[in-house]
């Protein structure tokens, strides 16, 4: 799915359904992050207009998805924990190429979020089809989809204004360095945990 080298094991989805407040906290963080990140990349490349109209709207529909998340928090009876560390974003921040050209950099952060997306994407299917509870096995599913677009739009703003990357070939490294690092992940109640 989505090129990724390794699928999560659907057992993951019941460890976390069993503590939905914590999955559910973590996932509102993340939405809060991605729509972060696309501001991030609006900041630092607003020459491109076409970037910037489809980033802005991706940030909105992430804080929108964030609302979304932390009105099902508060309907359940639940608190949004606080913001923690997600060392599988660090480990990905660490393999983005900061050296060379902006350009270089530029691209690996498309890259990087694309490879997110991706893995939400594939994250928020295996809880769709794995959980018990159908309300939120749809509200999954519907993310599913929004992610998927989401990860195609970065990857083809990545192709689109590369001057100095081999895109294809890099997202191939992507693919592959996060096929390796997945492997350790997959443990706990955390999207990417």
């Amino acid at each position: 799915m989505l090129g990724l080298k390794l699928v999560t094991d659907p057992r993951w989805a019941h460890i976390a359904e069993s503590n939905l407040e914590e999955i559910l906290s973590d996932h509102a963080w993340c939405e809060q992050k991605a729509a972060s990140n696309a501001i991030t990349l609006i900041t630092q490349n607003s020459e491109h207009q076409d970037l910037v109209d489809e980033l802005t709207a991706i940030a909105i529909e992430e804080m929108q998805h964030f609302q979304m998340v932390i009105e099902i928090i508060k309907e359940r009876g639940y608190t949004l924990t606080r913001e923690r560390k997600d060392d599988y974003v660090g480990k990905l921040v660490k393999f983005s190429k900061k050296d060379g050209s902006r350009n270089t950099a530029f691209i690996d952060r498309l890259l990087f979020a694309a490879m997110i997306e991706a893995r939400s994407c594939e994250r928020f299917r295996v809880l769709s089809l794995n959980i018990k509870d159908e309300n939120l096995a749809k509200f999954y599913h519907d993310l599913m989809v929004s992610e998927a677009g989401h990860y195609t739009t970065f990857l083809n703003f990545a192709r689109k204004y590369s001057v100095d990357v081999a895109v294809d070939k890099r997202w191939k490294e992507w693919l592959d360095f996060e096929g390796e690092l997945i492997q350790g992940f997959g443990t706990k109640e955390a999207i990417h945990g």
